[in-house]
């Protein structure tokens, strides 16, 4: 099946005809006799393409036209006008009309078949971008919403749970400093739940930073990444330069959690597999885009080898969710060079 084909005409000849040129084409065909008809069947069936017969009783065919335009849901689907009309003045009234195509009764055979095949592979492919557009921005929502879950969750850790916590370790050293000198083994015991009750607390309090770095909410993006690198520079023991433009502008909520979860998977890659001894991390704010850029003096690797292997793929699919991009420059034994691309928050 090439598409579904609805046909206006208020002619019985007229519609066996095209029926009879459209025969073994693939085409579901669908007929409607007057104005009203072709609209209540158009919406009814959203054909890939409608063919419209111009001299028609009551509502003419450059009306339906126009009411197509006009309808929601029906306005994108292509018109190939068909008509006896040959004059200049009823081409433009049709093109007007927002007729998409134009023929001329009697029609040739093979053009009809060639400019329905144009009309219905150009419809799908509009189509499948609408559909994309709608996917993108339906997981832009998506994440959104996992995002705001996490920052709950992470406030709740810190707040609710860190706060029982902190109590539950003064009173453990409360009840350490009340006990008699003499009680050593239980001191040491005590002592013991001390370091695990504060170990529990620190993991905590991790989890808490990973799902929703509150410094995020707190002092922005650029101070958020700069501040990262300087830990990361810490525990990884790696020199790490960080540069940032002067202004960097308010990308959207989703887009500044995305770099920042770029910069921490970018530079965990660093850690585990560059073998580098310096790293270089660029923000700046290009046009209508910020890009990050995190680059190291490492071994390098094999793009078109490695790239499912080391969480690029993950990385590129959620850049892509967001409507951003990534660019990616590895050359063996030259290091790595790795850019990600966020649009900034539009306009209200």
């Amino acid at each position: 099946m090439t598409g579904k084909i609805l046909i206006v005409d208020d002619e019985e000849a007229g519609i066996a005809t095209l029926n009879a040129i459209l025969e073994g084409q693939g085409y579901q065909i669908e007929t409607a006799r007057n104005g009203e008809s072709a609209l209540e069947k158009a919406a009814q069936v959203l054909p890939d393409v409608i063919l419209l017969d111009v001299m028609m009783p009551g509502m003419d065919g450059f009306e339906v036209c126009r009411r197509i335009r006009a309808t929601h849901g029906l306005a994108e689907i292509p018109i190939l006008i068909l008509t006896a009309l040959d004059d200049y003045a009823s081409r433009l009234t049709g093109i007007q009309a927002g007729a998409d195509d134009f023929l001329t009764k009697p029609l040739d055979r093979q053009e009809l078949r060639a400019r329905l095949k144009t009309l219905t592979r150009l419809n799908r492919y509009r189509a499948l971008v609408e559909q994309r557009e709608q996917l993108r921005h339906m997981t832009a929502r998506v994440l959104q919403a996992q995002e705001s879950e996490r920052q709950r969750i992470s406030r709740e850790l810190h707040d609710d749970l860190g706060q029982s916590l902190t109590a539950h370790l003064l009173n453990l050293q409360n009840l350490c400093s009340d006990l008699p000198l003499s009680e050593d083994a239980l001191r040491v015991r005590l002592k013991d739940l001390l370091k695990e009750t504060a170990e529990t607390l620190e993991k905590m309090r991790n989890m808490a930073q990973d799902l929703r770095p509150p410094i995020l909410d707190t002092v922005g993006l650029r101070v958020a990444l700069e501040n990262y690198c300087v830990d990361f520079s810490a525990r990884s023991h790696i020199p790490l330069a960080f540069e940032s433009g002067a202004e960097i502008p308010i990308a959207s909520d989703v887009g500044t959690v995305t770099l920042y979860r770029f910069l921490q998977e970018a530079l965990t890659n660093v850690a585990r597999h560059a073998q580098a001894s310096k790293i270089w991390v660029d923000l700046l704010a290009e046009g209508n885009e910020l890009s990050l850029t995190v680059q190291d003096n490492g071994v390098g690797f094999n793009i078109a080898a490695n790239t499912s292997g080391i969480g690029l793929l993950g990385l590129r699919e959620r850049l892509t969710l967001v409507g951003g991009s990534l660019f990616i420059n590895s050359t063996p034994d030259r290091g790595t060079i790795i850019t990600a691309y966020v649009p900034l928050k539009p306009n209200e």
